[in-house]
């Protein structure tokens, strides 16, 4: 299916608004399943933006920024998983896989912006130092504005201006090829909860992950929001429990002082 002008104009501008969210992190609109979601509105398939949001969400959801590496772009792959899979027809996980490069434009463009701003922590260092908020203020904005407008243009050359080169592109793969972008699309998101799991999983949290894995074989079940909304139970009940071991702590340690021991 063709995208028109208006709506790659839409999807733009809401990669702009993401881009500088991106940045704030205060609405996490960058994630792939909310840029996915807000591009199967645009297009009319809420359907299609949220399967491919949700594979989306899935395989970059381990990927992190740790010190100077920079991973492929979630913002780009959510986008370009929902685009793909509308004009191509494709399935969500073959339009994952095939979305990879996209994502790696994204990657380039904050490390090319990120290298751009570089030129301007000398003057950012002095207005600090002189105590001068405005400046800063628009030096912090200036670099969001640019970053988002880089990526507002790309999405669009992306989703509109290209459209038609890239869907004949990927038509023209034969048959084994782009179920080899399936079979990858698919295990991608098993790779993105696997890096989640590296950087998060405890012993303490063993037995949780045991106990969904267990209880999603036995069920059978297609759909992970009672497992979601147990874990989130789970959580709350851990979390209450931390604060009242805090408040002890602190009760425990209020009480103690003033208390002076001599030795005799």
């Amino acid at each position: 299916m063709q995208i028109t002008l208006i709506q790659g104009l839409l999807i733009a501008l809401v990669v702009f608004i993401c881009a500088m969210d991106k940045h704030m992190e205060a609405f996490m609109w960058f994630r792939p399943l909310v840029v996915a979601f807000f591009t199967g509105i645009i297009l009319g398939d809420v359907s299609l933006g949220l399967k491919a949001g949700a594979v989306a969400e899935l395989s970059y959801l381990g990927l992190l920024t740790v010190g100077g590496t920079v991973p492929p772009d979630p913002l780009f792959a959510g986008l370009m998983t929902t685009v793909l899979a509308h004009t191509t027809g494709c399935d969500v996980n073959t339009a994952l896989g095939l979305a990879v490069p996209f994502a790696l434009i994204g990657q380039w463009i904050g490390t090319a912006t990120n290298t751009f701003y570089a030129g301007f922590l000398p003057s950012i260092d002095k207005a600090a130092a002189e105590g001068n908020e405005k400046v800063l203020e628009k030096k912090l904005f200036t670099g969001w504005f640019l970053y988002g407008i880089l990526f507002a243009v790309a999405a669009f050359l992306s989703v509109y201006a290209f459209q038609s080169g890239i869907a004949a592109f990927v038509n023209a793969f034969p048959e084994w090829l782009v179920h080899g972008f399936e079979v990858a699309g698919g295990l991608m998101p098993a790779v993105g909860l696997a890096l989640l799991l590296v950087v998060m999983l405890k012993k303490e949290n063993v037995a949780f992950l045991l106990a969904g894995f267990v209880i999603m074989v036995i069920t059978n079940c297609a759909n992970i929001l009672p497992v979601a909304i147990i874990a989130g139970c789970i959580a709350f009940v851990g979390f209450n429990r931390d604060i009242q071991i805090a408040k002890l702590e602190e009760a425990k340690g209020a009480s103690g002082e003033g208390e002076f021991e001599d030795g005799i």
